[in-house]
């Protein structure tokens, strides 16, 4: 698989790294893991408790992304403020897998947006594409497809399907769930963010996964 990204994409402010991480296991129970999640949790609560999400430049710098798509600010959030929201609301993190609640709470702590996608299930190649709008879209949890708009921009595969839209909504088709073995991962910040930030954060995916999950990572 090659990961490309288009020119206008970059020329946008959008910034990225890709890793993959193969041969894991996330389906076994690990002790270990348990302990670092309830930990990791306790310490975002405590970080987010005086938390004013409005004055985040990080997280403004998403929706300066989105403006310049013409997608709205309503109802668009990034995937990290959601994610910080949900925290501070429940206290707590909806369980999905090992593989996903670790990308999770490490969004939710550096405040990029990630995504993480079952190779296994990638039809070819994946771009981060301006859409033209002819792309087949199913987010997560529909069974309808959602309309695409010309000239925003999404990771679509070699079968021309949106695996994620925007820095905001991922898809069933390629969803990581306990049976996978063999992950891509998307980091994505903005101008407000440097390319040392997003490395730093895709070597703390590979070695936390690794850690409970085993597999061998390397960013692409």
């Amino acid at each position: 698989m090659e990961f490309i990204v288009e020119d206008e994409v970059k020329d946008l402010g959008l910034k990225i790294k890709a890793l993959i991480i193969e041969n894991m296991d996330n389906e076994s129970v690990n002790i270990e893991y348990e302990s670092w999640r309830k930990d990791k949790i306790k310490d975002l609560i405590e970080k987010y408790k005086d938390y004013d999400i409005k004055n985040d430049k990080v997280i403004e710098g998403f929706y300066t992304l989105h403006q310049k798509v013409n997608v709205p600010r309503r109802k668009n959030l990034p995937a990290s403020e959601n994610l910080i929201r949900l925290l501070a609301k429940r206290e707590d993190l909806v369980r999905i897998n090992k593989v996903v609640d670790i990308y999770n709470i490490i969004s939710i702590d550096s405040k990029l947006c990630l995504g993480a996608h079952d190779i296994d299930k990638v039809s070819g190649n994946v771009t981060l594409k301006i859409t033209d709008g002819t792309e087949n879209f199913i987010p997560l949890g529909s069974e309808e497809a959602k309309p695409v708009n010309a000239g925003e921009y999404s990771f679509v595969d070699g079968d021309n399907d949106v695996i994620c839209w925007l820095d905001i909504r991922q898809v069933d088709k390629t969803k990581v769930t306990e049976n996978s073995k063999n992950v891509i991962y998307f980091v994505i910040g903005n101008t407000e963010t440097s390319y040392d930030e997003l490395e730093s954060v895709a070597n703390e995916i590979i070695s936390s996964t690794t850690r409970f999950c085993g597999g061998k990572g390397h960013i692409l």
